[in-house]
């Protein structure tokens, strides 16, 4: 079965890559703020690196378009639940040792999430020239 082409699957695809290559900065700077601007530490790299993955795999492995969907519109949830809760309790109530400490932090939780939502539930299905239903 060939999975159809579609925006949800190159949105996890870019998303997921991205996320992960910042998980993995993330481990390469360690515990700090990067510029004093991005909050960088262990718990959140080992998040982007599982999340990022999950993207990833979604939009490049996942045969059903429902799945991607699904992975795409849940992740979604997950960071924009984060941003949210950011505002409220910055530590995460001590999962995060660090803490979200700027609001740049929060904005890009906000920005996926809300991203990520529009696009795993609500973006209409476009398929590319040239790919073949499931």
């Amino acid at each position: 079965m060939m999975k159809e082409k579609s925006m949800v699957c190159l949105y996890a695809q870019v998303v997921g890559v991205s996320v992960v290559l910042i998980g993995v900065f993330g481990l390469i700077v360690g515990n700090e703020s990067v510029f004093g601007v991005l909050n960088v530490d262990r718990a959140e790299d080992a998040i982007h690196l599982l999340s990022g993955g999950l993207l990833a795999w979604a939009g490049f492995a996942a045969r059903d378009l429902r799945v991607v969907r699904a992975v795409v519109g849940g992740v979604g949830v997950a960071y924009l639940a984060v941003g949210v809760l950011a505002f409220a309790a910055p530590r995460m109530f001590g999962l995060i040792p660090h803490g979200y400490d700027t609001v740049l932090d929060n904005l890009i939780h906000l920005t996926l999430g809300v991203l990520g939502i529009a696009v795993g539930f609500f973006l209409p299905e476009r398929r590319e020239a040239g790919s073949q239903q499931a």
